[in-house]
């Protein structure tokens, strides 16, 4: 994908691709901070499309999308490690393919790009590289299952559910649970296996809530 914009000052942009491993003037600064002028336009991002959500829902939705996995996907999408420079150790580990490499740098191509054009090109790049995540995104992001469902009831002043451990399975090092999480009201009841008791009961919730969704 092209690169959204064109720099005044090349040598900046350059900068923000430059490894620590490759010398003492490097991108490090620049990643300082970008860390924070992205969190702040995605947060403003956040704000705009979900004018509802609380404070929490909010902090959930920015971590995700600002986590070192999604920056390091933003980094890849316009080549950002076709283009770094690094030094002799990191090449020959495949330092370009890296996510933490590449989320730094993703980093500290947004304060390349402040300090070039100002907070409006800023905004106007992030806009670009955080719209087709932010799309993705819904309030329940990062909840697990059992809080979307204590959630759903008690927004219904409804009893909250039951988890039962019904049998476990296998040897120590491979045990499986089979748990069933039971709702009072609506009466309803579903099954859930896992690798521990907590992951059962996760599976056993989103099955609940997914037969809550089937219910209209």
């Amino acid at each position: 994908m092209a690169w959204p914009r064109a720099f005044r000052d090349p040598e900046l942009e350059r900068l923000a691709l430059v490894h620590r491993s490759a010398g003492r003037r490097n991108n490090e600064r620049l990643e300082f901070f970008g860390d924070a002028l992205i969190g702040a336009v995605v947060s403003e991002m956040l704000i705009e499309r979900f004018p509802r959500a609380d404070e929490g829902a909010l902090t959930r939705m920015r971590s995700s999308l600002v986590r070192e996995s999604a920056l390091a996907a933003i980094a890849r999408r316009y080549g950002f490690g076709d283009r770094l420079e690094l030094g002799p150790g990191e090449l020959k580990t495949g330092g370009h393919r890296r996510d933490s490499i590449l989320a730094d740098a993703v980093e500290a191509m947004a304060a390349a790009v402040y300090l070039d054009g100002g907070f409006e090109a800023l905004r106007e790049v992030l806009r670009v590289w955080f719209s087709p995540p932010l799309a993705e995104l819904d309030l329940h992001a990062g909840k697990d299952a059992k809080t979307r469902l204590q959630e759903w009831l008690q927004a219904r002043q409804l009893p909250l559910p039951e988890y039962a451990v019904l049998e476990e399975l296998g040897e120590e090092h491979c045990r499986e649970f089979r748990v069933r999480c039971t709702l009072n009201e609506p009466a309803l009841a579903r099954e859930g296996l896992g690798s521990s008791r907590r992951g059962a009961e996760q599976a056993a919730a989103e099955s609940i809530l997914e037969a809550l969704d089937g219910q209209g």
